[in-house]
């Protein structure tokens, strides 16, 4: 058993599993994806943090509680090993019905690693805060039944799930990205957006790829004028942690 989950024996902790990190000037005054993951799951949520891309073995499943890999600047079709490491392990993580939640880089590596198609977006990055829709499926799924049917998520990307697993359930869409949010399995979800950007985070990720939006002919001012709150998405992250403690599936 991993040391820094021994120190949590009469509740399993959630495993966040980092895939990068933010940029350096972000992170000096608003901390990281990990900050931010574990915020968002809650202060009464046990969490351990594990960096995917220098750890020599991932935690035995019987030993947390479930697990959020996070979002990072790497790219899933460069085939990293410590990726497919990590790869593979979720796809154990799904064998076994422990919960996932998996975060952009993770929403597309849970994707590969369950038989999915991950590439660049034809159409660039997508960046900023952009309005998703949800499927008649999320209705009754258990981390997004009861959220409205259109609300704001932020967003940066440029890597996509370009095709869903045959298995997965689409829960959600967008206008530039159709695979938003996807199920596997009972409790394996993959989100293209952040549920744990705030809207001064995401205007910090435009203004630090200013020059490259520039480039592909984005309007940044326009898109950070357009960053807003996105407390609905805000909420998932909870509502995963309350389904990883849930004595339903215990």
């Amino acid at each position: 058993m991993n040391s820094q989950i021994s120190n949590f024996p009469g509740n399993k902790p959630i495993l966040i599993v980092l895939a990068g990190k933010t940029f350096p000037d972000i992170s000096k005054t608003d901390g990281d994806f990990d900050d931010w993951i574990a915020r968002g799951l809650g202060n009464e949520n046990a969490v351990v943090r594990l960096d995917a891309r220098a750890a020599a073995t991932l935690p035995e499943l019987s030993d947390i509680a479930g697990v959020v890999v996070s979002g990072s600047h790497a790219m899933v079709t460069d085939a990293l090993p410590w990726s497919d490491h990590l790869a593979q392990w979720l796809k154990s993580c799904v064998d076994v019905d422990l919960p996932v939640l998996g975060i952009c880089y993770g929403h597309q590596l849970l994707a590969h690693a369950c038989g999915g198609v991950v590439d660049y977006h034809p159409d660039g990055i997508e960046i900023g805060t952009q309005f998703i829709t949800l499927s008649e499926p999320a209705n009754q799924d258990l981390l997004f039944a009861d959220f409205p049917s259109l609300f704001p998520v932020q967003l940066v990307h440029s890597q996509s799930v370009r095709k869903l697993p045959h298995d997965a359930v689409l829960l959600a869409s967008g206008e530039h990205e159709p695979h938003q949010a996807y199920r596997i399995g009972l409790r394996a979800w993959g989100v293209q957006f952040h549920p744990e950007f705030s809207a001064p985070v995401m205007k910090k990720y435009i203004n630090q790829i200013e020059q490259k939006l520039t480039r592909e002919g984005r309007d940044v001012t326009s898109l950070s004028a357009a960053v807003i709150d996105t407390p609905d998405a805000s909420k998932l992250l909870a509502r995963f942690a309350s389904i990883c403690h849930s004595p339903d599936f215990k």
